[in-house]
């Protein structure tokens, strides 16, 4: 483990969205690899295949509502105090309209305020409030590394034409939340450097949750969309992610790496 480039072994990570169907895929990479992760959320949706991570102390589940300035703070006490340092911060929670698979109202005309800011705050408010926490334990330990997730739809609009006439679209808060995310990112980079701490942001192309109940032929179209013409698999995001979270981008802040099958080049 030590001799690897992607080495996690000795850095705890907090990573917020960790329960959700792409970040619990993420999170077992990130134990794989040797790191502590801590994943403050509403909900521990953690099975049975996490129990040799939590017996061993290497994955900790904490209530919280982000949504909170107060719950968010005590989250990541709990996590200095647990490990005695933070080295990386995933910021993978999304909520409100488009995020978590919630749909909500996408028509321009109908859009409301309190959508409108739900949506913002669940895609880009929320990332301000962790990176801003975060920021006093990075101090401590002399630097650190954000990882922010982004989306496809912050740098493409969504294809209506996919969606036909029984699938919500897409709403116009989310991907111009993921937008706010990547231009926050490079915000930060520069903003961070003299701390030593790096900023990056990793884009996911279509990388829907298959189920049974899924509208199969919908999935066919998204993933034709692509020029691998396929939509993405959970786990083949995890390169880019230990890539980001572990030394072997020691040189690096201020980027974004996307992994879409070609989704957003044409």
């Amino acid at each position: 483990m030590a001799n690897n480039l992607f080495s996690m072994k000795g850095k705890t990570v907090v990573f917020t969205g960790g329960c959700g169907n792409l970040g619990r895929v993420m999170v077992k990479a990130l134990l794989e690899y040797g790191a502590e992760v801590v994943v403050p959320s509403t909900t521990d949706r953690f099975d049975e295949t996490y129990d040799e991570y939590r017996k061993a102390d290497k994955l900790c589940f904490i209530k919280c509502d982000l949504r909170s300035t107060d719950e968010t703070k005590a989250a990541f006490a709990a996590t200095y105090e647990k490990y005695g340092k933070i080295d990386v911060l995933v910021n993978c929670a999304a909520y409100g309209g488009g995020a978590g698979g919630k749909a909500c109202e996408y028509r321009l005309d109908k859009v409301s305020d309190e959508t409108w800011a739900e949506g913002v705050d669940g895609t880009l408010g929320v990332i301000f409030r962790c990176t801003r926490e975060v920021i006093p334990y990075f101090e401590k330990n002399g630097g650190g590394a954000i990882v922010n997730i982004g989306s496809m739809y912050a740098v493409m609009a969504p294809n209506f034409e996919v969606y036909g006439d029984t699938i919500p679209w897409n709403p116009p808060t989310y991907g111009a939340g993921k937008a706010g995310v990547l231009q926050f990112t490079r915000y930060c980079a520069s903003a961070l450097a003299s701390k030593n701490i790096r900023a990056n942001s990793l884009i996911p192309g279509a990388f829907p949750n298959v189920t049974p109940q899924s509208d199969m032929a919908f999935i066919e179209r998204l993933g034709n969309k692509a020029m691998m013409k396929r939509v993405g698999k959970a786990e083949e995001l995890n390169g880019a992610l230990l890539l980001l979270c572990s030394d072997a981008s020691s040189f690096m802040t201020g980027t974004t790496i996307t992994v879409d099958g070609g989704a957003t080049q044409w």
